[in-house]
């Protein structure tokens, strides 16, 4: 069987560390094109994977060789080139958040059924192996009543993760559009609706008080109630000077969950017996020299794409996800409780 032909679009941090690595140790995969418009960048990539550099995105999306494509680009060019790309015949893979508006993420999707391709979106706290022990548990009903929440991922912030460092695209109202909440927030509003369903109401604070010279949130607490009736809080930072914090904490009648929230056990499980079940699993991804790990994305990416079945992330799952991060700015704004399900086409 022919393998799969990649073109990585961005040859920043997330590319380096994640897909370029991911894609050459998938059997599946080729990779053909690489792009940036840092052309040092691009010709750097496609020298060390055995492709072709391009600076342009326009050129790389009109390869007829090419199957599939990776955007990973600041965020405010998420939409145009997973719209092109989509449009041009190729699955999509687009990192997160998907869109700076819902009515962008939309397009997205609709660009992907008008061509009968598949987009995902590259949330990998999905794939995380305590997060899906923890899905597991939950369905399985022995939580009983589940009553509330804290998930957290805070870092020092993007300077230590950019290839630009401080001068990052991050730090750009512009190209990022939003800052800690939508790299950050939106993994967690991710996660815990895969964990405990769609979010139906939020409230937030949304601060920029850690960071010089940029308009972007660096502090941000939501208050978040699910569809189900759980109440609970999401909180994204850039502030956290010591190290990171990618916990999660689910309080539960029968026991409390305690997901990447302790540095030797992934998941331990209190019960209200006073009964302790730690769990030794595969550790979280982090962005830390050396901590590098499969984040499993890629792999069920191009998996979907070979069994012609939907990916768990789907562009609407992504929409759901990036729904709940555009409620909290509308409740930060407007200081009130904002009903996911009503927010405006931004």
């Amino acid at each position: 069987m022919s393998k799969i032909k990649v073109a990585v679009i961005g040859c920043g941090s997330i590319a380096r560390r994640r897909h370029l690595v991911e894609y050459a140790n998938n059997d599946h995969v080729e990779i053909i094109a690489v792009c940036d418009i840092v052309k040092s960048r691009a010709v750097e990539m496609a020298e060390k994977y055995e492709a072709q550099a391009f600076t342009q995105y326009e050129k790389v999306v009109q390869l007829a060789e090419v199957d599939v494509i990776s955007v990973c680009l600041p965020n405010d060019l998420h939409a145009p080139v997973s719209i092109a790309a989509l449009n041009a015949g190729k699955h999509v893979l687009c990192e997160k958040p998907m869109a700076t508006s819902r009515k962008e993420a939309e397009e997205m999707i609709e660009a992907a059924e008008k061509n009968n391709k598949t987009l995902m979106i590259a949330h990998n706290q999905r794939f995380v192996s305590s997060h899906q022990k923890a899905k597991q548990i939950i369905e399985s009903g022995q939580l009983g009543k589940i009553y509330s929440f804290r998930t957290t991922f805070g870092h020092p912030g993007p300077e230590r993760w950019s290839i630009d460092g401080r001068n990052s695209w991050f730090f750009d109202k512009e190209q990022a559009f939003i800052g800690a909440l939508g790299d950050l927030g939106v993994h967690k509003s991710d996660l815990i609706r895969y964990l405990l369903g769609d979010v139906a109401e939020v409230s937030a604070f949304v601060e920029t008080s850690a960071k010089e010279d940029t308009q972007v949130d660096d502090n941000a607490v939501a208050i978040l109630k699910m569809e189900s009736g759980v109440i609970g809080t999401l909180t994204a930072s850039w502030s956290y000077v010591a190290g990171g914090d990618n916990s999660t904490v689910i309080y539960a009648e029968n026991a409390v969950l305690r997901l990447e929230d302790d540095p030797d056990h992934s998941l331990i499980v209190q019960y209200n017996n006073g009964e302790v079940v730690k769990y030794q699993l595969d550790k979280i991804q982090t962005n830390e020299e050396g901590g590098q790990t499969n984040t499993h994305v890629i792999d069920h990416f191009i998996d979907s794409i070979l069994n012609k079945k939907a990916p768990i992330i789907t562009g609407e799952e992504g929409k759901k996800s990036l729904e709940v991060i555009l409620a909290a700015l509308e409740a930060n704004e407007t200081k009130k409780v904002v009903l996911v399900n009503k927010i405006p086409v931004l």
